[in-house]
């Protein structure tokens, strides 16, 4: 035989959970005059046949025909005092939730013109806060038929709308701000996601209280990983990493940022390049003298370890260059010769 409820309700603070259905399983059976307790932080939604139908706010409720006039019109049965019905009641925490976490898993690529490459990587981290602003609405585009609906449940969807608004104004920012300029901006910038983000948390049934950067600033790839994502050559590459090699070995006890440290912002890269190229431009007579003064320092034929001391890198990375096509050398039994118009062209880039 089914149980009747004669009390509905949900004694929970709801710390953790945004909605808790009742009961958890199957169906409950309630009839007229059964009591509904809302606690102060909590909607409560009545659902049959998949639809979000009446909604009682804060307090003690006795069901009539008057307070549930959608479902009663549903079922369609002449009612009296005792008469059971089946239905399903959802609990909706409508409580904010702050201080939720939020972190850039990978950096955000903006353009920083006349610094290094022109671009810059961002990371960033800091907090929100959202509370379900219409019940009914999220009950039905959200959870379902689940039996609870807790904030794992919804974190990474809401986090991932985030970081697409924050991506998304760092480079209409960036088409007029310098890195400097925006990282001075960050209370401006959270304002401006919480404004960009509010339909798309609207349209779930939450919204959106707060959005705060904790820290914005470059971010610390090394070459290595730079290179893989496709931002450097390996001219500037195999500089960039023999940046990083010299940082290494000199194991700043203080935490400071070496060379490549600074690349997100585009610091340093540019004086990296300017190096590699020192006394291979053409053009003026400068230029000439310089070009001169570094081919009497470059021998005309090199193996791979001398042309690693004349780029202040490793032999490895001169093989890799060479195997991958953009150090043209000369393959004689196991052993690479390398002219020197070869390295000047490669240095050129």
């Amino acid at each position: 035989m089914a149980r009747i409820f004669d009390v509905v309700e949900y004694p929970s603070e709801m710390t953790d959970e945004l909605v808790h259905r009742f009961p958890e399983q199957g169906i409950a059976d309630l009839r007229l005059g059964s009591q509904v307790i809302v606690r102060e932080s909590q909607n409560a939604v009545f659902m049959r046949d998949g639809h979000a139908l009446d909604v009682f706010g804060p307090g003690r409720h006795t069901i009539t025909t008057a307070n549930i006039p959608l479902l009663t019109r549903l079922i369609g049965l002449a009612f009296n005092d005792r008469t059971p019905f089946t239905a399903e009641v959802y609990f909706v925490s409508m409580r904010e939730f702050p201080d939720r976490k939020w972190g850039t898993p990978q950096p955000i690529l903006v353009r920083n013109p006349g610094m290094g490459l022109g671009v810059a990587l961002l990371q960033g981290f800091g907090t929100y806060s959202f509370q379900v602003k219409d019940a009914q609405q999220f009950v039905t585009q959200i959870v379902g038929a689940q039996g609870a609906y807790r904030m794992a449940d919804i974190e990474n969807r809401l986090r991932t709308m985030l970081l697409s608004k924050l991506q998304d104004l760092l480079g209409e920012i960036g088409a007029t701000k310098s890195v400097a300029e925006m990282i001075g901006l960050i209370e401006e910038i959270g304002a401006g996601v919480r404004a960009k983000a509010q339909d798309d948390f609207a349209a779930l049934g939450l919204l959106l209280k707060s959005f705060y950067i904790g820290s914005l600033k470059p971010s610390e790839k090394s070459a290595e990983e730079l290179r893989a994502m496709g931002m450097l050559d390996m001219a500037t590459y195999t500089q960039l990493q023999a940046a990083d090699a010299l940082r290494d070995a000199a194991q700043n006890p203080s935490g400071g940022a070496g060379l490549t440290a600074g690349i997100g912002a585009g610091v340093g890269l540019g004086n990296v390049i300017s190096q590699s190229l020192q006394g291979m431009a053409s053009g003026g007579q400068g230029g000439q003298a310089t070009s001169a003064a570094g081919a009497a320092a470059i021998p005309s034929v090199m193996t791979p370890g001398e042309a690693a001391q004349i780029l202040k890198v490793s032999e490895e990375d001169v093989v890799a260059a060479i195997q991958s096509g953009e150090l043209k050398a000369k393959k004689i039994g196991n052993a690479y010769r390398i002219s020197k118009e070869a390295l000047e062209e490669f240095l050129k880039g």
